[in-house]
């Protein structure tokens, strides 16, 4: 049974929606008639909790491990909502299934709410509210751009500090990443990496920074989120045999490494070939990031954690 309130008669066929579909309070919509209370605190405080998870060919990816980490975040924001894991995974499916799409981008969101009528204008009183979309798969770097190797830069504004927001509570606070994103398009690059307020690599827009040095994969062990793709890399790099560890990070340790990539779960492994000017790997993916990368895809082709949608 499909957790949308809906009657069977009243969901949509399968595909009417192919640009988006959202379910908000109980219904399915399609995403260009999506609306959130104006007065949601999600909204007019960026208190919210979000997790995405893609669907590929058809099914989703490590859907298990995102339900987890979507579950400690709203615990980390004392935000509760009626649904559990098995009805998130309805409600998922049923807005893949309605946009018909094989492969998507999908997420899952839990806002604070608006205060009550009457209450005490404090978070504590807000009836906290689920709400979930699927779109059409979303690349946070192209594809051309992952096979020439996105160039980077190392920003000038530093992340928000972790003991004022968590990096480990996927959250929608994103001057800083926003910031650094303007510095790299007025640099001429495509992304920004971002460091502590004690010079140390924290992560990208959306995305896990990793470094290879003298063969080792390492990847920041601070002020990054907890990524699934960051920990779909470690995985591979224990299949394939290739040294991996989380640590520390300087600037530095990026401009001299061999190779630099990003991790993500809107793009997978994507390499790096430029960072500050500085070119790696001959101006070109790596050959531990292009064989990553590789066998990432491959495994999703091989049913790698992977939940099938019923489109029926």
């Amino acid at each position: 049974m499909a957790a949308v309130e809906q009657t069977l008669d009243e969901r949509p066929a399968p595909g009417r929606w192919p640009q988006g579909a959202a379910w908000i309070d109980g219904h399915l919509v399609p995403i260009g008639e999506a609306r959130i209370p104006i007065l949601d605190l999600g909204f007019t405080r960026s208190d919210v909790t979000y997790d995405v998870v893609h669907v590929w060919r058809g099914s989703f990816f490590r859907l298990a491990d995102h339900l987890k980490r979507f579950t400690a975040s709203m615990r980390g924001l004392r935000l509760t909502i009626e649904q559990g894991d098995a009805a998130i995974t309805a409600i998922l499916a049923d807005c893949v299934r309605a946009t018909g799409l094989r492969d998507a981008y999908v997420a899952m969101i839990c806002t604070r709410g608006a205060p009550a009528p009457g209450k005490p204008r404090h978070p504590a009183f807000c009836a906290n509210r689920f709400y979930a979309y699927a779109l059409p798969w979303v690349w946070v770097m192209p594809p051309e751009m992952q096979a020439r190797g996105a160039h980077l830069i190392v920003a000038q504004t530093p992340r928000i500090p972790p003991d004022s927001v968590d990096p480990t509570i996927k959250n929608y606070h994103w001057g800083d990443l926003t910031r650094a994103l303007f510095e790299a398009r007025d640099a001429g690059a495509d992304n920004a990496v971002l460091l502590d307020s004690d010079g140390y690599v924290t992560e990208g827009p959306g995305f896990n920074v990793f470094a290879v040095i003298d063969g080792a994969v390492v990847s920041p062990d601070r002020g990054a989120l907890e990524g699934v793709t960051r920990l779909s890399v470690l995985e591979l790099c224990a299949e394939l045999g290739i040294p991996a560890r989380l640590g520390r990070l300087t600037a530095d340790d990026l401009r001299n490494a061999d190779e630099v990539f990003c991790a993500t779960t809107a793009g997978g492994v994507m390499p790096a070939s430029r960072i500050d000017g500085r070119i790696l790997s001959n101006d070109r993916p790596g050959p531990i990031s292009a064989r990553l990368r590789e066998r990432y895809w491959q495994k999703h082709d091989e049913g790698w954690h992977a939940t099938p949608v019923d489109y029926d």
